[in-house]
Parts: structure tokens; C-alpha cells; sequence
């Protein structure tokens, strides 16, 4: 029988699909513009370093939310704080549909995202509050599903609106499923987590704002500036002093923004920087591909999201698996593997060429997605059962926080690398102004260039988190 904190009887599978869905939605809107970037960047006549504001600045403003989901989820009623985060999310939604200008798009993408960064980690406190620990792993194999296919499935939803209709539709479609997520959550969801009057220290919501905001905007300006640039060292400076004092702080408040101390559970530790790498890795590919197959190769926005629809479906196919396996054997051979394929699956991209096949580029992209499967959702459910149960909210929100900053600023990094390289060896038009066609051919390959150093970063953080995979414990270790 399955009680709320009332004692009242309520449908989980029924909680748990509207958990499912509204997370599909969220998760979607982190790679949903990747194809559309090339149509957005004519329409607003803007760079690459400026229309990836639209995903690092969503998942930064993520990241900023993500660790005041642990004191709402543990302050408000668990109900209404999934209606409440659904409704923002369904307001910045209609605003991105709506946007005649980017400003406007940027904002509701923000805007989206303070919705996304309550949700999120409110799903998974869920989660694990009403599944025992021996099923975590496969509730979050279904949780996987939701939060590996929707990034993955985000860009060829785009191509395809994007050769059908205009950029606007991308958030029309999703408009009319989250109203039905809102309504059926007041039918559905229950209170499943106790909640308790604690103090909300505004000074340290402020500090990590422009803590984690200024070192990811130093590391996002890089490709339009360079790594000299005043600007960029400044923001980065002041970001990691900023941060610094945060983290004193946090480490001894009674009741902190952000428990940190969880980190001094090993294995939750290494759990949460394999997470932050998959994620970044994933993201980082998934904003990088369709440029290459757009820009590069002059393949349409369809084709370039049917390019890594497979990647979907492994990731679709995987999750339910790889949670069963954790549950039953852990996580430590299983995220050696992945992290294994991962970097497998990314050495390639570092050789693209102009003339390289869509479908090598298919086959190592879902080698890739294969890795990522077997280390995103099961390395989670290791290191959440690292912690004792009065530490799962605050466990989560650290987890999500890492997570989503590491992947923000990695995807910062990724596109300014990318950006910067291009930059660099980009012909000048006023050498090659009676040879057209070979100015253009120069500027395919400097845009090449650009890509093959942004798969490259991807290389280096792969085989990192390969090397970090090998400090995760057996079971019997861990008990």
C-alpha cells in the first residue's frame, strides 16, 4: 500500500508517469534548439558564442535553482511545488513560442529553466522516497529514460519542426502537454516528503548566483574574446574566489544553502563528477553535431536530428537495463564500461571530415549514447545509496548542482573552444576576392577545425572519468 505523509492511499504509477512525462519535458528543453541553432543565428543575425547563451544560460539558471530544490522540497508541500514548477515551466514555454526578438527567447528560456531546476531534483527526491533502496535502481532506470532520451531525442524533434514549420513551433508542440502535466498533477500527485520549517540563508543564494554566473560566463566569452581577454580572467577570478567563500560558508552554517557535507561520503563524491562528465559530454556532442552536419556538410536540420536518433533509442533501450544491473551487481564495472565506450565512441569525432559518412558518424554517436546509458542514471543510484535517507533531498540537490554546473560551464567551454578555433584559422575575404569557391572551402575547414577541437576537449573529459571510474566500490564495499 502506498500512503502519502497524510496517511492517505495514493496511484504511484500513476504519480510516477506524471513524474515521467513532466521530466521528459524539462530534460527535452536542454538540446531541443540543437539543430535550429544555424536557422537561429540567421534570424538574429548572431554567433555561436551568443545563441549558446540559450542553452548554457538554461542550464546555468539550473544549476542556480537546483540547490534551493533541497530547502523548498523539504519547507513546501510536494504537491504543490511540482504544480508550481510545472506552471513556470508552462509560462516560459509560451514565452519562447511567443518571441519576436531574441532577448525575449532568452528569457523565457531562463525562465523555463527556473521551472526545470525545482523539478528536477524534485523528481528524483521523490523517486527515491517511494521506492525502497533494493528498486532504486531500476525507479531510476525509468527516471533514465526520461532524462537520457529527451536530450537525445531534442534534436531531431527540432530538425523536423524546423524543415516543417519555423523555430516557434519547437515550443508550440510542447505547450498543449505541459498544461495536461499541470491539470493531472492536481488529480495525481501527492505529498510524499516531510516537511519541516528551516531558514533559507539569501546571502549564500546570492553568492552562488554570482559565483557560478561569473565563472560561466568568463568561460562563454573566451570564443568571442580569447582566453587574454580581461573580461574573461576577471569573470573567472572573481567566480572561483566567489565560490570559495561559498563553500566556507556552507561548511558551517547549522542548516546550509547547499549541504556539502555529503561529500565526505567517498563514494557519492566520485558518483557525482562521473555524472557531471557523462552529462557534459553528452550535451557537449549534442550542440557541436549539428552544427558539423549543417554548416559543415549542408545537411538539413531533419537530417542532422535523424543523424543521432539512434542515440535515442540506445539510451531508450539501455536505461531499464542498466538499472536492473545496478540493483543486482553495482555500478563500478558497469560505469567503467560506459565511460570506456564513451571515450570509444568520441575519439573518432576528433578525424571528421568534410566527406565523412553519416553513418560512421550514426555508429560512433550511438557507441557514445551506449556509454553514456550505462554510467548517467546508474552512477546516480550508487551514489544516492551511499547517503543515509535524511540526506537523499539534500543529496540530490548537490548531485543535480554539480551536474548541471559542470555541464554548463563544459558546454561553455566546449563552444568557446570551438568558436576560438574557428576564429583563429577563419581566411580573410579580402585575400581570396576573385576565388569565391575557395574562399568558401577554407572557411568549411575552419569551421572543421573548430569542431574537431571541441570533440577533442570531449576526448579529454571522456578519458578522464574513465580513469575516476575505477574508484567506484564493489557492493560489499560499499556496505
Amino acid at each position: 500500500m502506498n500512503t502519502d505523509i497524510n496517511g492517505k492511499k495514493y496511484n504511484r504509477t500513476m504519480m510516477v508517469i506524471i513524474l515521467l512525462v513532466g521530466t521528459f519535458l524539462n530534460v527535452l528543453n536542454q538540446t531541443v534548439l540543437a539543430t535550429a541553432f544555424p536557422n537561429l543565428m540567421k534570424s538574429f543575425s548572431i554567433n555561436a558564442s551568443t545563441v549558446q547563451w540559450l542553452t548554457t544560460g538554461f542550464l546555468l539558471v539550473n544549476g542556480i535553482m537546483i540547490p534551493l530544490s533541497a530547502w523548498l522540497s523539504t519547507r513546501f508541500n510536494t504537491k504543490w511545488l511540482w504544480i508550481s514548477a510545472m506552471t513556470v515551466f508552462t509560462i516560459g514555454t509560451i514565452m519562447c513560442w511567443a518571441a519576436p526578438t531574441f532577448a525575449i527567447l532568452l528569457a523565457g528560456r531562463l525562465i523555463q529553466a527556473v521551472g526545470v531546476g525545482v523539478a528536477m531534483p524534485l523528481l528524483q527526491t521523490i523517486m527515491f522516497s517511494i521506492f525502497p533502496p533494493a528498486q532504486r535502481g531500476s525507479a531510476m532506470g525509468l527516471v533514465g529514460i526520461a532524462v537520457g532520451v529527451g536530450p537525445a531525442v531534442g534534436p531531431t524533434l527540432s530538425g523536423w519542426v524546423i524543415d516543417n514549420g519555423t523555430w516557434h513551433d519547437i515550443f508550440g508542440i510542447m505547450i498543449p502537454i505541459a498544461l495536461l502535466i499541470v491539470i493531472a498533477s492536481f488529480f495525481f500527485m501527492r505529498p510524499v516528503i516531510e516537511n519541516h520549517k528551516t531558514h533559507l540563508d539569501f546571502l549564500s543564494l546570492i553568492m552562488s548566483s554570482i559565483g557560478f554566473g561569473s565563472l560561466l560566463y568568463g568561460f562563454s566569452m573566451v570564443g568571442q574574446d580569447g582566453w587574454s581577454s580581461t573580461t574573461v580572467i576577471t569573470s573567472l577570478i572573481i567566480g572561483v574566489l566567489v565560490i570559495a567563500i561559498f563553500a566556507y560558508r556552507q561548511l558551517h552554517l547549522k542548516e546550509p544553502f547547499l549541504e556539502l557535507r555529503v561529500f565526505k561520503y567517498g563514494q557519492f563524491t566520485v558518483a557525482s563528477l562521473l555524472g557531471a562528465i557523462a552529462n557534459t559530454a553528452m550535451t557537449g556532442a549534442e550542440l557541436v553535431l549539428p552544427m558539423y552536419l549543417q554548416i559543415a556538410k549542408g545537411q538539413s536540420a531533419l537530417i542532422s536530428g535523424l543523424t543521432l536518433f539512434p542515440g535515442a533509442i540506445v539510451i531508450a533501450i539501455m536505461n531499464p537495463i542498466t538499472g536492473k544491473i545496478v540493483d543486482r551487481f553495482g555500478g563500478r564495472e558497469l560505469s567503467i564500461a560506459g565511460l570506456f565506450f564513451l571515450t570509444l565512441g568520441t575519439i573518432p569525432l576528433c578525424f571528421l571530415t568534410l566527406n565523412t559518412s553519416l553513418w560512421w558518424i550514426i555508429l560512433v554517436y550511438s557507441i557514445r549514447m551506449l556509454g553514456v546509458s550505462m554510467v548517467l542514471m546508474p552512477i546516480t543510484t550508487v551514489g544516492m545509496n551511499a547517503l543515509n535517507r535524511s540526506l537523499i533531498a539534500h543529496g540530490t540537490a548537490v548531485n543535480n548542482t554539480v551536474k548541471q554546473i559542470f555541464s554548463s560551464i563544459g558546454t561553455a567551454l566546449v563552444v568557446s573552444i570551438m568558436a576560438n578555433v574557428t576564429k583563429n584559422h577563419m581566411p580573410n575575404p579580402a585575400h581570396y576576392l576573385a576565388q569565391p569557391q575557395l574562399l568558401h572551402h577554407l572557411t568549411m575547414l575552419a569551421n572543421l577545425d573548430g569542431y574537431k577541437a571541441a570533440f577533442l576537449a570531449t576526448t579529454i573529459m571522456s578519458v578522464i572519468g574513465f580513469l575516476i571510474a575505477f574508484l567506484v566500490k564493489r557492493p560489499n564495499k560499499e556496505a
